[in-house]
């Protein structure tokens, strides 16, 4: 059984890693919003083309209000809480098979 507790803990690393890349992608979307990025500069393409999957049914389902766009911190706290609630899970239950 220790082969599966450490394939979970190995998932959840995987999924931990994932999930905060998927973090600093969102951030660094919600800081070029700010300011007027180049459209063609090939490091924003990266961040809009990654981002977007994520944002877009956020923002299919809640509309702008007041002229922000809630999407990135609806995403934000969507992986947090899959980050504190899955991978952690994952990782208790592989090392409860140890």
């Amino acid at each position: 059984m220790f082969i599966l507790g450490y394939l979970l803990q190995a998932i959840s690393a995987v999924l931990g890693i994932a999930l905060n890349i998927a973090m600093i992608v969102i951030i660094a979307r919600a800081i070029l919003s700010w300011v007027s990025p180049d459209p063609y500069n090939p490091i924003v393409r990266i961040i809009n083309q990654l981002s977007e999957p994520i944002l877009f049914p956020i923002r299919r389902r809640v509309p702008y209000m007041g002229g922000i766009d809630w999407s990135p911190i609806i995403a934000l706290m969507m992986i947090y809480f899959l980050d504190i609630f899955l991978v952690q899970t994952l990782n208790r239950l592989g090392a409860s098979f140890l």
